[in-house]
C-alpha cells in the first residue's frame, strides 16, 4: 500500500472504506482546526457525498466551507482553488478522479499552490489509487483516502494514508474509541483477511497498470464511437478524463429510456452509483452549468479490465429503435 503512494509503512491505517478515511481525515481535523482557530476549509463542488457530508456537519458546528466550482470541462482549476484561500484555512480537500465523469482533477497543480501553506491537503482517492500513479506520490498531499474495492480488493476494506511532516504526523482525533488499533484512530479487531487481499490488490495494481488503462482505453474508443453514431454528448472533457469512465447524453432521449432499452446488452446508470436508488440530479453536472437536458439525460457508464467485450452495435441499434 505505501510503495503505490510512496509513503512510508506507518504512515498508512487501514479503515473499512473511502467514506470512513474521508470521514477520519476531515472530522479528525475538527478539534485541531478548533483549537487553533482554522476553521476554515476549501473544497470542490464536485466531491462525492462522503466527503460533502462530512463537512455540511462541520459548516454546522461553526466551521465556514467554501466550494470550488468546476468548468465546463468538470475539472476545477489550480488557480480558482488558491483563489479560496484564507490565512485560516485548515484544509482543502480535492478528489483525485470525479466518480461520476471521470474527469481528472489537478491535484498536482493544487499541490505547488499549496507549497508554501501550512494548510492540510486531503485527497479522496478512490477512483485513482492504483490507476494513476504519480500524482499521489507528490509529498505534498498530507491525507489520501483509499478504497479496496476500487481496485479489486473485497469491499469492506479500505486506507488512509497520514504522512508526516517531519516528524509529525496529522493532527487528528479519533470518531471512535475503545482499542489502541490503527494508531488509535481507528479501534476494532483488524479485518486480516481483507487487509492482505487489498495489499495484494494495491501490488498487482501497481504492476499492471499499463496494461490495464490500455484495455480500458480500447472499451472507451469503441464507446465513444459507438454513441456519435446516436449524436452522443459527453458530459466533460475526455481528454483529461480516466481510460475507464464516461458520462454521456443522448439528445431528445432520457437517461431512464436508455437505460431501458440497454438493460438487456449493458448495465449502466444514471447517476452515481452509490445513490442510484434515490435518483436526483447530479450535483456534479448541475455544478459543471449543464443544461437541464444534458444533466437529465447523462448516463454513467463505467469498466475495467475485466470487463468482456461490448457488443456496440446492439447498443447503437437498440438507442436508434429508441429515438424513432
Amino acid at each position: 500500500m505505501a510503495a503505490v503512494v510512496k509513503c512510508q509503512r506507518e504512515e498508512v491505517i487501514f479503515t473499512s472504506s473511502t467514506t470512513q478515511s474521508n470521514n477520519l481525515a476531515i472530522l479528525g481535523l475538527k478539534a485541531h482546526g478548533e483549537k487553533t482557530g482554522r476553521k476554515y476549509i476549501v473544497a470542490t463542488a464536485i466531491e462525492h457525498k462522503a466527503v460533502l457530508e462530512p463537512l455540511e456537519h462541520l459548516a454546522e458546528h461553526g466551521f465556514t466551507v467554501t466550494l470550488v466550482k468546476p468548468e465546463e470541462d468538470g475539472a476545477v482549476t489550480a488557480a480558482a482553488v488558491a483563489a479560496a484561500l484564507r490565512p485560516d484555512t485548515l484544509m482543502v480537500s480535492v478528489m483525485q478522479v470525479n466518480n461520476e465523469t471521470g474527469i481528472i482533477q489537478p491535484v498536482e497543480a493544487i499541490a505547488k499552490v499549496l507549497a508554501k501553506h501550512e494548510v492540510f491537503f486531503h485527497v479522496d482517492a478512490a477512483q485513482g489509487f492504483g490507476k494513476r500513479l504519480p500524482e499521489l506520490q507528490n509529498p505534498r498531499i498530507d491525507l489520501i483516502s483509499i478504497s479496496g474495492h476500487k481496485i479489486y480488493a473485497p469491499k469492506g476494506i479500505g486506507a488512509l494514508v497520514m504522512r508526516r511532516r517531519g516528524f509529525e504526523r496529522p493532527p487528528l482525533t479519533p470518531l471512535a474509541y475503545g482499542g489502541g488499533q490503527e494508531r488509535g484512530l481507528r479501534p476494532g479487531t483488524l479485518p486480516v483477511a481483507l487487509i492482505v487481499a487489498l495489499g495484494k490488490a494495491a501490488e498487482l495494481a501497481a504492476r499492471d497498470v499499463e496494461k490495464r488503462n490500455k484495455y480500458c482505453a480500447a472499451i472507451k474508443k469503441e464507446a465513444l464511437s459507438a454513441f456519435a453514431q446516436v449524436g452522443g454528448v459527453p458530459n466533460g472533457d475526455v481528454t483529461i478524463s480516466v481510460p475507464s469512465t464516461l458520462n454521456i447524453a443522448v439528445p431528445g432521449l432520457d437517461s431512464e429510456a436508455v437505460m431501458l432499452a440497454l438493460k438487456d446488452i449493458v448495465a449502466i446508470s444514471n447517476g452515481s452509483a452509490c445513490t442510484s436508488q434515490n435518483y436526483t440530479a447530479s450535483h456534479v453536472l448541475t455544478a459543471m452549468e449543464l443544461s437541464e437536458d444534458r444533466v437529465k439525460g447523462a448516463l454513467r457508464l463505467s469498466w475495467c479490465h475485466l470487463t468482456p467485450k461490448v457488443d456496440w452495435a446492439a447498443v447503437v441499434k437498440a438507442i436508434k429503435h429508441t429515438l424513432r
